[in-house]
């Protein structure tokens, strides 16, 4: 499978956790997810659903309506609950990524404080690498570049920087949380078990 369809599949069967949506909402809703840059077209969706249709990931039901086509509503299989749950558990690469990341923090909420933590550090270590890189070219081009050039690599710095932040705020989150979800029974007060 590609990334793309990989990440399509991700995000829709997110979706559908929520309940049945009809191919217009997932749309909507992808949409919304992916952000402004990256628009998905009913092209990429319907085949990617009859992809998952096949596969037994999600299921469609009929539902009668005023005019000729019915209306048609989507919902996640078993099938398709234990697909999402793999692919919410990968830790690797892709993971981190541009084309993926959005779409995995949007459903870090039904993932294990771990698998977040992996994904969070990795995205991290992924952006720091990319700053080093774009901070050299800049010391190299600084002279050779007419200032909106170096406006423009410099406002990428920016952003880079704000999101290694934003992560390792979110890090520290995570981290100073999983020390509070000790479970009860493990919790001591002098010695004895909280319940």
């Amino acid at each position: 499978m590609t990334r793309r369809g990989e990440t399509i599949e991700l995000a829709v069967l997110g979706l559908l956790h929520e309940g049945p949506m009809h191919g217009y909402e997932l749309r909507k809703r992808l949409n919304l997810m992916l952000g402004w840059g990256r628009v998905l077209s009913y092209g990429s969706l319907y085949p990617a659903l009859k992809k998952m249709l096949r596969a037994g990931l999600i299921e469609d039901t009929k539902e009668a309506t005023t005019s000729r086509r019915p209306r048609i509503a989507y919902q996640l299989t078993e099938a398709g609950n234990v697909e999402f749950q793999r692919l919410m558990s990968e830790v690797g690469p892709t993971a981190w990524e541009d084309d993926t990341f959005d779409i995995r923090f949007a459903f870090f909420g039904r993932t294990d404080m771990e698998i977040r933590l992996r994904v969070l550090e990795g995205r991290r270590s992924r952006l720091q690498e990319r700053l080093e890189k774009v901070q050299k070219q800049l010391a190299m081009t600084q002279e050779e570049v007419d200032r909106y050039a170096a406006e423009l690599q410099r406002h990428g710095v920016e952003s880079v920087e704000r999101e290694v932040r934003w992560l390792s705020e979110l890090i520290n989150a995570e981290r100073t949380e999983g020390q509070r979800d000790i479970p009860p029974g493990q919790k001591t007060n002098t010695g004895q078990s909280q319940g």
